[in-house]
């Protein structure tokens, strides 16, 4: 089994969480922050708010639970080093928009914290897939330089890139499997300067960024046309909020508080960093970050004793190891902001965790005689014919190691009011996730000077005043 123990109280800051836009907002090396657009804002306007979310449900249906590969040979085409949790991009629901080079040339990336590397189109490309402003061209930048063969990440067992014709190259999959129509990219690592908008009169420009110059992409499907690449931002050593601590940018903690897919997005929330963090008040909760020892697993990783469903406790604790991580990489419990929906693990050893939550949901609703429905769009396996008037949705409680993580009905289910219906909002998978339809209204800290996980529950929407 990879090995696993608290997280180091002295490692770096190297997170960040999904579902963000940026500007930079700090005076002070310490504090920051970010304002947070929703992807679902990015549709046609023509689409209503139900039609947008049960969009983004149907996206993240055809995409949960897979992994992103990174393929670290000589010639970028074989032999994996898997990254759990990583997704197809189109699943995703913010997007950063940013400028990039001494020409500023304009770029939107997707979030993505299952992966490490920020990467964006590139010219001269040979596959590129279509997007509305041109492709970012690295020989019209005075700022772009390569990475050199003898960098950190691109030499010794724990590289992220492969020396090969004397440049830095990566072959990054997003898929469960090595199918031929896995998308994937493939570029060459190197340097640029990054501008971010402070407000509508100020930037500031980050200069030295590790990125990805991508010349060959195949299999995304970015039919909007609105993106240019990802951005990574798992505990790798190249995502962005790695990179920004190494630079002394920022401290090593974060906060967001993700307003609810239901409500307008009348000002964009706010991504906190170090000072910026306002300080919590209520019935605060926390649990210790657990590191993973084996290469590659740059995750959020928990420590998951228990779930109730409503008042009924299942009594996983009895079994200590139930969502542990297995010798297979499968298993384990992790936070991620970039999965839409939470899934339960059903391939934990002796009991079937999944299938017993969804029994316990299933129980509730059927002692008040709901009736059951087959098959939806949104692909949710549990749904329920609504009744008129009713309000009584079942809560879900994660018993985390120090604390309690409770999730509101309204948030532990997805409600389709134009057709009369609603789901529990979970599926199963060969891991544990708690995604960010339970994160709704929740202020969450990601503290690395503790190691820890804090939580509080709050109104989202209050927070969206960046801090001078």
């Amino acid at each position: 089994m990879a090995g696993i123990q608290n997280f180091p109280k002295t490692i770096l800051f190297l997170c960040l969480m999904a579902f963000f836009q940026v500007p930079f907002a700090a005076s002070k090396p310490t504090g920051l922050s970010m304002r947070l657009i929703r992807r679902d804002t990015l549709y046609p306007g023509n689409l209503t708010k139900a039609e947008r979310i049960k969009r983004l449900l149907q996206l993240s249906a055809r995409a949960h639970a897979l992994d992103s590969v990174l393929n670290l040979n000589e010639s970028a085409d074989t032999d994996n080093i898997h990254l759990p949790i990583g997704r197809v991009p189109e699943t995703y629901a913010y997007v950063v928009e940013t400028k990039l080079g001494s020409q500023l040339h304009p770029v939107k990336l997707l979030m993505d914290t299952g992966s490490g590397l920020i990467w964006t189109q590139c010219q001269p490309c040979v596959n590129c897939f279509r997007q509305k402003v041109p492709i970012y061209d690295s020989r019209a930048s005075t700022s772009y330089r390569k990475l050199p063969c003898t960098h950190e990440l691109c030499q010794g067992e724990n590289r992220r890139f492969n020396c090969y014709n004397n440049e830095c190259v990566y072959n990054i999959r997003y898929g469960a499997d090595s199918s031929p129509k896995s998308p994937r990219t493939k570029g060459v690592a190197s340097f640029e300067s990054f501008q971010f908008p402070v407000d509508d009169l100020h930037t500031r420009v980050i200069d030295d960024m590790i990125f990805g110059c991508s010349f060959d992409n195949q299999n995304f499907d970015f039919s909007d046309g609105e993106t240019s690449g990802i951005l990574g931002l798992s505990l790798a050593p190249d995502s962005l909020g790695s990179q920004l601590a190494k630079k002394g940018i920022i401290n090593y903690k974060f906060s967001y508080c993700l307003v609810p897919f239901n409500d307008e997005l009348v000002r964009p929330s706010v991504l906190r960093f170090g000072d910026d963090i306002p300080r919590l008040v209520g019935n605060v909760q926390t649990t210790d970050f657990l590191v993973i020892t084996t290469a590659g697993r740059y995750h959020y990783n928990l420590e998951l004793l228990d779930i109730s469903v409503g008042f009924h406790r299942l009594g996983f604790q009895l079994q200590p190891d139930i969502f542990r991580l297995r010798n297979d990489g499968t298993g384990g419990c992790v936070i991620d902001s970039g999965s839409l929906i939470s899934t339960i693990d059903q391939k934990t050893i002796g009991r079937n965790a999944y299938e017993e939550v969804m029994a316990a949901f299933r129980a509730y609703y059927e002692s008040r005689d709901f009736q059951r429905i087959g098959k939806v769009v949104e692909s949710l396996p549990l749904c329920y014919r609504s009744k008129p008037g009713f309000r009584d949705y079942v809560t879900m409680t994660w018993h985390f190691n120090g604390g309690d993580y409770q999730i509101d009905g309204k948030y532990m289910h997805y409600f389709n009011d134009e057709d009369g219906y609603f789901c529990v909002a979970l599926r199963p998978s060969s891991k544990t996730i708690l995604g960010s339809w339970q994160q709704q209204n929740m202020r969450i800290i990601y503290n690395m000077n503790v190691g820890g996980l804090f939580w509080v529950t709050e109104t989202c929407a209050n927070d969206h005043t960046l801090h001078d």
